[in-house]
């Protein structure tokens, strides 16, 4: 974790933390002695000693400036971001609704963009910072029905790579993480046979844990991993 004067804790922002991989990285980051702001659409319907939730939309700008301006007045730093908020569909192209399209790109594209370039601003003024954003293994798997989630994922991996060389200078590295399927609401729809064609597609064949995706994140978020950014690290061993 990053130093401080006597008396500062490292702070992180997660978004999406009312559930999933969200929430077990908040947890995991309080019991690791950090402060941690977190955000989501709806309430928490969690506390702990620590954690503060920002209630808003990763895809409205005026609340992502609002919420990063009350961390700056509240805190005065920002440490380490986990781009984690996102949404999927799962349809075929010829039947996606543009709504669905929309909705997808702004959460999942927009969202990362609008996060990403409010807390560099705040990073920037400590010349230290570290940033997580979170893909997916559809993205090299090319997953069909899941064209756009893909695609908004996708850019996301590219933005990171580009944002890693753009804030070097400011003591900040980019990197992202791509899950397997993982036991969350964000497959619960997702038939078990497609669940299980994916897994057969993976090296190590299993559905991944919230633990896979934190100790990617402790890596990347290290001092010492000052020297690795624009990575992007697929779990599972894509095969």
């Amino acid at each position: 974790m990053p130093e401080g004067s006597a008396g500062e804790t490292p702070v992180a922002l997660v978004t999406g933390t009312r559930k999933g991989i969200g929430r077990y990285l908040a947890e995991h980051f309080l019991a690791r002695g950090l402060r941690v702001e977190g955000c989501s659409r709806e309430p928490a319907g969690w506390e702990a000693p620590g954690y503060t939730h920002h209630c808003l939309s990763v895809a409205d700008e005026a609340g992502v400036k609002a919420m990063l301006t009350d961390i700056q007045k509240r805190l005065g730093r920002l440490d380490i971001l986990v781009n984690n908020a996102g949404i999927a569909s799962m349809n075929h192209v010829l039947l996606t609704p543009d709504a669905t399209a929309v909705k997808i790109l702004d959460t999942n594209f927009r969202g990362t963009f609008l996060l990403c370039r409010e807390a560099a601003k705040l990073m920037r003024r400590r010349k230290y910072g570290r940033i997580v954003n979170v893909s997916t293994i559809a993205v090299p798997l090319q997953l069909e029905g899941e064209s756009l989630y893909a695609a908004s994922k996708s850019a996301v991996e590219t933005f990171s790579r580009v944002l890693a060389r753009e804030v070097a200078d400011f003591g900040i590295t980019v990197n992202v993480v791509g899950p397997t399927p993982i036991e969350t609401d964000l497959i619960r729809n997702v038939p078990k046979d497609k669940i299980a064609g994916i897994i057969q597609r993976l090296a190590v064949k299993r559905l991944g844990r919230f633990e896979d995706v934190a100790n990617v994140v402790d890596f990347f978020i290290r001092p010492e991993s000052e020297y690795i950014t624009g990575q992007v690290l697929y779990l599972g061993g894509v095969a």
